[in-house]
């Protein structure tokens, strides 16, 4: 075989590669956008929705904690809080993050520290309304276990 192995062998085999590769690129990039209004559900973002991404990003939630594996894992994943505390009632949820996020920091010798954020009523509507739009994202059952 590498008797018969000749630069124009390998040049076609370069190129064809190559072209091959950027086309299966190309189609899986169309399928991905064709699907993600599926799984995304971005019509049910609302406006709450959008103010509590925002405070999640002002207030570095996820250098502590992860949403659907994104994060630094050092405080438990969020993208299924909502079925965790919730049990999929959202004025169950509501209640759990106010109080939750009241408490804070719990002051529990030898163990990590949630800061107080001084987050308004609001602020933590807004962040529950993320939270629960997050857990409703089909990620494939991310994460595994049920407590993240």
């Amino acid at each position: 075989m590498a008797d018969n192995f000749t630069k124009g062998m390998a040049r076609n085999i370069y190129y064809g590669g190559g072209v091959f590769f950027f086309l299966l690129l190309v189609g899986l990039t169309f399928d991905t956008m064709r699907i993600l209004p599926e799984r995304d559900h971005r019509e049910n973002i609302t406006e709450a929705v959008v103010k509590g991404k925002e405070i999640w990003e002002k207030n570095n939630c996820i250098g502590c904690h992860s949403l659907m594996g994104e994060g630094a894992y050092f405080a438990p994943e969020l993208a299924n809080v909502f079925d965790r505390y919730g049990a999929g009632d959202e004025a169950v949820f509501e209640s759990f993050m106010q109080n939750w996020m009241a408490i804070q920091p719990l002051n529990v010798p030898g163990r990590r520290q949630m800061p107080q954020f001084h987050l308004s009523e609001e602020d933590v509507h807004n962040v529950s309304q993320f939270l629960i739009w997050t857990s409703r994202i089909d990620d494939n059952d991310w994460p595994p276990n049920k407590q993240g």
